[in-house]
């Protein structure tokens, strides 16, 4: 029998867990310059690196979701942390790109059986108030982990190497194994019918996959017409880009008929399409989904602000941005205070409330010339917004799923939320960098400097993300200022998109019933039971 005291240390085990993998995609942003230097990769390797971890790990988050449920959902959890930690022993020792870049895609496929998985643990271990609380400390640590990302990997970069970003993923892991063992149960549905899914399985991936990659992938291929970099390995005038999106419409409709035929006949599938019966994880789903177009979009450009136009380090970026992770902290204390008092929605809309104010702040806060103190209040604001809102929106999602089904729902909401972080990456990215070329053109114009050095002088700086600012000063000290303005212009029109994301969010919960923990006591004691630890 699982004891109150080991549940909750099994939380510490879980949200470590999440942290791990949200530590490393931030702590890789911080270190790229370095591992440029150290391996001399391309700019599409640079691309690849980031992205093939993304790709991979939003395409298989519905598959190892449900499989967890069938197999066990803390032998996935071991499972994902181990190739998790054993990738990043070959990300460290990588000698060249494309090893590194294969590495990250092992890394993908750990990160994609953790984090679907932590969320059914909790759903399954525990219920009423104490569940709200167990969000509320996952939801924070996602927040948190996000901000302390780039001043882990700017201290581990600058005092060591960048090799040991990923190679502090190893220790951690051990931890976390020992833990899972030592205080997380074993859980599983017990009345999980017979066989899995494959076709299933595969058609969700190619779904999942090829919307991402396009989303990812459309500023760089091009949304229609391939881009002139596309077109030296690419076939076709039409961009790589919506034959993805069309791949995805196509198997996405297959994924869809092929699971309800099968749930017609009673035989397992990789999506229970009765979950999305329940109005509160249909709903909650659709704001999930929008809210994450926004929430984290700040995280994107802020730190290529601060260092391209403020002329910041890694190591100072990341501690400017750490108030975001002191307000998520924050926010897990203040959801078990009002946890009683409040309904997880209005605690949902409460946080959404202070993430639009806090993006708002920081949007009025960024200017060429701004000092650190002007940016930290709003970051503050927000990432409280964040802790509250991101951990009860999940527990919305969830609270009317079958605890048996939790890895399948879990997985769902999940993928819903990485599609919608895609999406908000490749408008608010599209937003920061046009808008970056758009208004640098301008200004260069307005001085009346001649065509092709206006295009050459936003080339460098737009493909640069801004970090050819500062050499651009020692040869144009003009031509400098403007780009500092432009790119401050185009980071603040990306945070008011944020804001606006969000609000679209807030008002998505509006379908959203609320309803007290206290209310439920009555659903838990009814709901199904789980099968035996193992």
């Amino acid at each position: 029998m699982t004891t109150s005291r080991s549940r909750w240390l099994g939380l510490v085990c879980i949200s470590v867990a999440v942290a791990l993998i949200i530590v490393d995609s931030t702590i890789v942003n911080v270190a790229i310059p370095s591992i440029v230097d150290d391996l001399g990769i391309t700019s599409t390797q640079v691309q690849w690196v980031q992205e093939s971890y993304t790709l991979v790990f939003a395409a298989l988050l519905l598959v190892f979701g449900a499989l967890a449920d069938r197999l066990g959902r803390r032998r996935m959890l071991l499972i994902g942390v181990t190739i998790f930690s054993l990738a990043s022993v070959l990300a460290a020792l990588a000698p060249t790109g494309d090893l590194l870049i294969g590495a990250r895609v092992i890394q993908g496929v750990g990160g994609a059986m953790i984090l679907p998985t932590t969320l059914s643990i909790i759903n399954a271990t525990f219920r009423g108030k104490d569940r709200g609380i167990a969000f509320a400390v996952w939801g924070s640590t996602i927040g948190g982990m996000a901000a302390v990302g780039p001043l882990l990997g700017g201290w581990l970069t600058t005092a060591f190497s960048w090799r040991w970003a990923f190679g502090i993923n190893v220790p951690l892991g051990a931890l976390i194994v020992v833990g899972l063992l030592v205080f997380v149960a074993e859980s599983r549905d017990a009345d999980a019918r017979d066989g899995i899914d494959v076709v299933g399985a595969l058609l969700a991936v190619l779904t999942t996959g090829a919307f991402v990659f396009g989303l990812i992938e459309g500023r760089t291929y091009g949304w229609w017409t391939a881009t002139e970099d596309v077109l030296a390995w690419w076939p076709l005038d039409l961009s790589p880009v919506p034959i993805a999106f069309g791949v995805a419409l196509v198997a996405g409709i297959a994924f869809v008929r092929w699971g309800l035929r099968r749930e017609r006949a009673g035989r397992s599938t990789m999506l229970a399409f009765g979950l999305l019966r329940i109005p509160s994880f249909r709903n909650g789903n659709v704001a999930a989904m929008i809210v994450s177009l926004g929430e984290f979009g700040i995280i994107l450009s802020l730190p290529l602000w601060l260092q391209g136009v403020l002329g910041y380090d890694a190591l100072q970026t990341g501690l400017v941005i750490l108030a975001l992770a002191v307000g998520s902290f924050v926010a897990s204390g203040a959801a078990g205070a009002f946890g009683s008092r409040a309904t997880p929605v209005g605690i949902v809309r409460a946080g959404l409330v202070a993430e639009v104010v806090g993006l708002l702040a920081v949007a009025l806060a960024i200017q060429p010339d701004s000092a650190w103190y002007a940016i930290v209040p709003g970051l503050f604001v927000y990432g409280f917004g964040v802790g509250l809102a991101t951990a009860q929106l999940t527990n919305v999602v969830l609270q009317d799923v079958p605890v048996q089904q939790s890895g399948q729902g879990s997985g769902t909401q999940s993928t819903a939320r990485q599609i919608g972080s895609a999406l908000g990456i490749a408008v608010l990215g599209t937003i920061l960098f046009t808008s970056v070329g758009g208004i640098l053109d301008a200004r260069l114009e307005a001085r009346d400097v001649p065509s092709a050095a206006r295009e050459q002088i936003v080339d460098v700086v737009v493909d640069s993300s801004g970090t050819a600012i500062s050499a651009l000063e020692a040869q144009d000290a003009d031509a400098a200022d403007d780009a500092r303005v432009a790119f401050s212009d185009g980071t603040r029109f990306a945070a008011f998109a944020a804001a606006g994301f969000v609000s679209l969010g807030l008002l998505a919960t509006l379908r959203l019933a609320s309803r007290r923990d206290d209310d439920d006591a009555a659903t838990d004691a009814a709901a199904p039971r789980e099968a035996p630890a193992a």
